[in-house]
């Protein structure tokens, strides 16, 4: 029963939970209680799939005449069965093989994503045409590219690039805006939040997986940084620096204020403020989500193993 119920909650956490939550408008009114919330579905989905593969191979153990559990293969097989033997084997083989790809799927995204970051770093590095304008150690490049367009490379040595068509078309107060933007997904740290939705979503097959984490998450980030910079300089300036860069083309594994959700943000910026009624709601499922389930299920487990080895 607690294979069955694991199964069942991480196969909801997978797919209809997110699909709701995507579906939902009030995180843009708590974008960072609804990435706690996410990251609490995410959570409880990779655990409730690797306890669900662990419960069934616990049934390995069964136990044998003298009560303790069975400690050779051959009185595996004699008290379950071939078949039934063979399917705990391949349940607890798939277990494995999950928590494999998502090791790789965290190591392959960390790694990728840091090797293109210093690629580029590199390569702003040597366009930069600020001249002095602003001092290297603050971060920030200028490249000599008409399109406006900001976005930053986070990491230890972290970059803020603008283009000279941003500084052209941009007001001091936009620019302003858009570099707070920038700013706040770096000191965030925001990156790191991706890097983990995006892990996720490789390591768990194409037939379960879905873009909905992913997606929505991306946006939040967004939020966040926005809402950083309508602290310093309002929101029509940042209104009208996310429209002005929103066309602009920029690096994989950057984090760029323009892009496709940019009509949304910018609708929120004449929205409906942030709610904190909403926030706490958020704060206290998300915990609901990682403990009541863990608590509800394990303990059933749990109660079996210590009696089946007698502790």
């Amino acid at each position: 029963m607690s294979a069955l119920a694991f199964s069942i909650v991480a196969l909801m956490l997978v797919g209809p939970v997110p699909a709701l939550l995507a579906r939902a408008s009030w995180p843009l009114r708590a974008p960072r209680a609804a990435i706690v919330l996410w990251q609490s579905v995410a959570l409880a989905a990779v655990l409730s799939a690797f306890s669900a593969g662990l419960a069934i191979a616990s049934r390995l153990f069964v136990p044998g005449p003298d009560g303790r559990p069975t400690a050779t293969i051959t009185s595996e097989i004699r008290v379950l069965g071939w078949p039934l033997w063979l399917l705990y084997v391949v349940v607890f083989a798939l277990t494995l093989m999950i928590g494999a790809r998502l090791i790789v799927a965290v190591l392959q995204v960390a790694v990728a994503t840091r090797r293109r970051r210093a690629r580029h770093r590199i390569l702003v590095d040597l366009l930069d045409i600020s001249h002095g304008s602003a001092p290297r150690t603050s971060g920030l490049r200028v490249l000599d590219v008409p399109q406006p367009l900001a976005y930053c490379l986070p990491g230890v040595r972290s970059r803020v690039v603008v283009s000279e068509g941003a500084l052209t078309a941009l007001s001091d107060t936009e620019v302003s805006a858009i570099l707070t933007h920038e700013r706040a997904h770096l000191r965030a740290r925001h990156d790191l939040v991706l890097e983990m939705f995006t892990a996720v979503h490789a390591a768990f097959p194409r037939f379960v997986r879905s873009r909905n984490a992913l997606d929505a998450v991306r946006l939040l980030i967004e939020l966040l940084a926005d809402d950083a910079a309508v602290r310093k300089a309002g929101p029509t300036p940042l209104a009208r620096a996310l429209v002005a860069c929103a066309a602009g083309h920029t690096p994989k594994g950057a984090l760029a204020a323009g892009g496709p959700s940019t009509v949304v943000r910018v609708r929120r910026l004449g929205g409906l403020p942030n709610s904190r009624a909403l926030a706490a709601v958020a704060y206290v499922t998300a915990a609901a989500v990682l403990v009541v389930p863990t608590v509800a299920l394990a303990v059933p487990w749990l109660t079996e193993l210590r009696r089946l080895f007698g502790v």
